[in-house]
């Protein structure tokens, strides 16, 4: 039986195991896929297992897509433009470190009908997803993003990836069409501490669980267009059980109800 993990600090929310066990069964597939909380100290020893082939295909989580790089024998081209790892599999005798979320937050969009072309977006956080969607939104061909984050160097860091991107102090709020929360406040219920008077725009949450965070519910509220990130976890895990088991699984009605 093959063995799957999401590793990440925390993991509690994560429903990867809901969904890839559910195309597992679909396409009857002999294997398991779990979640497990790992420390950083452990991320080398976990990643060994799939050198020795104890298990066979990871998915990394916040805090690790960028920490697990230096584990790993060969990179993607998604991962070389984005620093960000979000899948790894072993072909022949190396570690091969992808980027499934670049696709699944493009994916994601285009299934929402979020049109991003000549648009100036506003993205909150600079957390380890942030360069995919960076990445993303310029290849879609955006007017216009802006980054904003309470720690202001590791904005300056994707920055330094990114020069296209203009950073702003948190809590500026500039003349946007799209705002993308990317922090992870909103997984326990907390909210921002930003306020947008605004109405008539799209508001996006990364979060997908719980599916409308306070950000996205007063957004609502104020008449803006809100879509939370189903979408995108669905479509990037999506491209990960592909690349694991030469499968592309159906995204059906079924599909979605594991997320409702």
């Amino acid at each position: 039986m093959k063995r799957y993990f999401v590793i990440g600090n925390p993991i509690e929310h994560s429903l990867s195991p809901e969904l890839h066990n559910f195309w597992i069964k679909k396409n009857n597939i002999n294997a398991i896929y779990k979640k497990i909380k790992l420390e950083d100290t452990e991320l080398k020893d976990f990643i060994n297992k799939l050198r020795n082939e104890e298990i066979h295909g990871i998915n990394v989580t916040v805090p690790f897509k960028n920490k697990v790089i230096k584990y790993l024998d060969k990179l993607s081209l998604e991962v070389e433009s984005t620093d960000s790892v979000n899948t790894i599999y072993k072909s022949g005798k190396d570690i091969v470190g992808h980027n499934t979320d670049v696709a699944g937050f493009e994916l994601g969009l285009r299934h929402s009908k979020i049109n991003v072309l000549h648009k100036s977006i506003l993205i909150l956080g600079a957390g380890g997803v942030v360069p995919s969607i960076i990445y993303s939104l310029l290849s879609m061909g955006c007017k216009k993003i802006y980054l904003s984050n309470r720690t202001i160097s590791k904005a300056e860091d994707i920055k330094n990836k990114f020069n296209e991107i203009e950073i702003l102090k948190w809590g500026k709020i500039p003349d946007f069409d799209i705002v993308i929360n990317a922090t992870s406040v909103g997984l326990k219920g907390d909210s921002l501490d930003i306020e947008f008077n605004v109405k008539d725009k799209v508001f996006y949450d990364v979060i997908y669980n719980p599916k409308e965070t306070h950000f996205l519910k007063k957004a609502k509220e104020n008449g803006n267009k809100i879509e939370n990130g189903k979408y995108m976890f669905i479509y990037q895990a999506n491209q990960s059980f592909s690349i694991w088991n030469n499968v592309i699984p159906k995204i059906d009605k079924d599909v979605l109800k594991i997320l409702e």
